[in-house]
């Protein structure tokens, strides 16, 4: 294939509530959308998925559109590609930057599966007619609706439920859970809250059946969350920490963690997402597919990449009305007793709404020469 046009929309999509987590909340998400369109014209669709703020990693959308204008569109327009996995390749000489660059891969992979005629599951390796899925939860207000809030969800047949905790919002609320819900499949992500200076309080939650911690201490904290681990009997999730295949080889070789969470934008795409599942795998290591509020496009390459077999935990891939009033897809992403179909049309098996994608864009830029 050969890229002959990409169209870069400024998105802002209200949420239907807010999203509150250890660094802040989110009453709205915007996103740039990517449309990508080669010789035949045959699109394809990508997502970025960073924050207009750089407090997940050092990503904004401003800096992911600086990156695609500047440096990565250049590299691929009228550029011939006979594989996916090639993008990686050309886009070596240019550090990190991940999410910028799963942006544009992703409508690559979609091209492909499209020309191809495989479904974008397909293509990718996967075999799952239907995924299991959990659902993630911000702080709230209190203790008492939080728990009103989870057993919502249980009723709606989510496998696994992720509570936000953060310093002075950790045990008690674990504790109160537990006592309204014991048997609840449940983990904490911790977004880098924590220090080894509070050892006491993580190990602490120990006493909660908890399926994982995910992310206790600092991105950039591999040989500290080995010394945890070694301290703890619940497993180590790493998210943050983990930005491409050499950090997940470290961090399994020096005990750092018990499960991985694999966000596709977090490293770099599709391509290096499946090259850590294929890694994990081998060295028993579950992982499970975490989210960025994503609207349709972004949960549809989640949906497909969730089919890969090491994805053996539920992931944060939610259904479009948990988060989106309405979402910028048909038909919507819907989960039925806790699962999702995987879709076996071609593509990403998902239509782009363009009514509602219109209705959404603040801007827009057009790249063909």
């Amino acid at each position: 294939m050969k890229l002959e046009q990409i169209t870069v929309r400024h998105i802002k999509m209200p949420m239907k509530a807010p999203f509150s987590t250890s660094f802040g909340t989110i009453n709205e998400k915007e996103f740039l959308l990517i449309e990508a369109k080669d010789q035949s014209g045959t699109v394809g669709w990508g997502e970025a998925v960073a924050f207009v703020a750089p407090w997940y990693t050092e990503e904004t959308l401003k800096t992911t559109w600086h990156m695609l204008e500047d440096f990565l569109i250049p590299i691929l327009l009228h550029k011939e590609i006979g594989h996916p996995d090639e993008v990686s390749t050309l886009f070596s000489s240019i550090r990190r930057n991940c999410m910028a660059k799963a942006s544009i891969e992703g409508a690559i992979w979609d091209i492909y599966a499209q020309q191809t005629k495989q479904s974008l599951a397909q293509a990718l390796g996967g075999d799952k007619e239907r995924i299991e899925v959990g659902v993630s939860v911000g702080i709230q207000s209190s203790t008492e609706a939080l728990i009103d809030l989870l057993k919502g969800h249980v009723n709606k047949g989510y496998k696994r439920v992720k509570v936000k905790i953060k310093p002075g919002h950790d045990v008690e609320v674990i504790r109160a859970i537990r006592a309204e819900m014991p048997d609840l499949p449940l983990m904490v992500d911790a977004n880098s809250a924590y220090t080894l200076d509070d050892m006491n309080v993580l190990q602490q939650l120990d006493a909660f059946n908890l399926l994982m911690i995910e992310q206790p201490l600092a991105v950039d904290d591999i040989v500290d969350h080995a010394k945890l681990q070694r301290k703890l009997k619940t497993p180590i999730c790493l998210d943050e920490s983990i930005t491409s295949y050499e950090d997940a080889r470290k961090a399994i070789e020096l005990g750092s963690c018990g499960v991985i969470n694999i966000k596709i934008g977090r490293v770099g795409g599709l391509t290096e997402a499946r090259r850590i599942h294929d890694l994990c795998e081998e060295n028993n290591i579950p992982v499970w597919c975490g989210g960025m509020l994503e609207a349709g496009i972004g949960r549809a390459h989640n949906i497909a990449l969730t089919s890969l077999t090491n994805f053996v935990l539920p992931g944060d891939t939610a259904g479009s009305s948990h988060y989106w009033y309405e979402d910028i897809i048909t038909p919507e992403v819907i989960v039925e007793d806790g699962y999702i179909h995987v879709p076996q049309t071609v593509g990403i098996g998902y239509t782009p709404n363009m009514k509602v994608i219109d209705k959404l864009t603040i801007s827009k830029k057009v790249y063909q020469e």
